[in-house]
């Protein structure tokens, strides 16, 4: 099992490199409000096209190493609890699938940015109404695929903790970050304009990544 760990903590590092990388070369992951202005973000895509296209294969390199880590975890940790396991594999899975599948309206935005670089003032309404209701749907489906995550890192985290197969800060550190992330999550499914719901995902993003981080290089270095 020491090789599915180690693979497991690079895969953890690994999707924290890449959402870095996809962020620098101006993917959205996560739509905010600022995301929405059309006149702002859609002529970034036509400018730099091979820019967009980079970010977007990058985005699914992620997605489908999440769903590789958990299959990963899967083998590696389920012989202590096979219900958690399961539990695991399957939201875990199912997060890098939403992704996945979310991916297919997102690269209609370069042609909708193509568009909207030839087309007059007045003639624009219509890509600006397509472009936000593709941002909203990503939206919404982020929120889903992060409610799995926090299921799926829940059921990892009481592993680590009730078996003692990591520094117990690790498992509980992961079962802060998953509440957090489940809690925000479902507050923004709820109530998208709930204020506090931008701290929340402040500190629970920072948690979260904690918790990655120092899972990974667990895992990577010290199995």
């Amino acid at each position: 099992m020491t090789l599915e760990m180690s693979l497991s903590g690079f895969l953890f590092l690994l999707i924290l490199v890449l959402q870095i990388a996809m962020a620098t070369f101006g993917y959205i992951l996560e739509p905010t409000s600022k995301h929405f202005n059309s006149d702002a973000y859609l002529p970034k895509f036509n400018n730099n096209p091979k820019k967009f296209q980079i970010s977007f294969v990058l985005a699914l390199i992620e997605h489908f190493c999440v769903i590789t880590l958990a299959i990963m975890l899967f083998i590696a940790f389920s012989p202590y609890n096979i219900i958690l396991g399961i539990i695991l594999i399957i939201f875990r899975i199912a997060e890098g699938s939403i992704q996945v599948y979310s991916e297919k309206d997102y690269w209609r935005l370069l042609n909708i940015a193509r568009q909207y670089s030839v087309i007059s003032v007045t003639e624009k309404d219509s890509l600006n109404d397509s472009y936000r209701n593709i941002l909203q749907t990503k939206s919404y489906r982020f929120a889903f695929a992060m409610i799995c995550w926090s299921i799926g890192t829940l059921a990892f985290s009481i592993v680590l903790v009730t078996h003692g197969v990591a520094l117990p800060f690790f498992g509980w550190l992961g079962i802060v970050a998953s509440i957090l992330i489940g809690f925000g999550n479902g507050i923004k499914l709820v109530k998208p304009n709930f204020k506090v719901y931008e701290v929340l995902s402040s500190i629970a993003g920072m948690s979260a990544i904690l918790f990655e981080v120092l899972i990974g290089v667990w895992l990577l270095f010290f199995v």
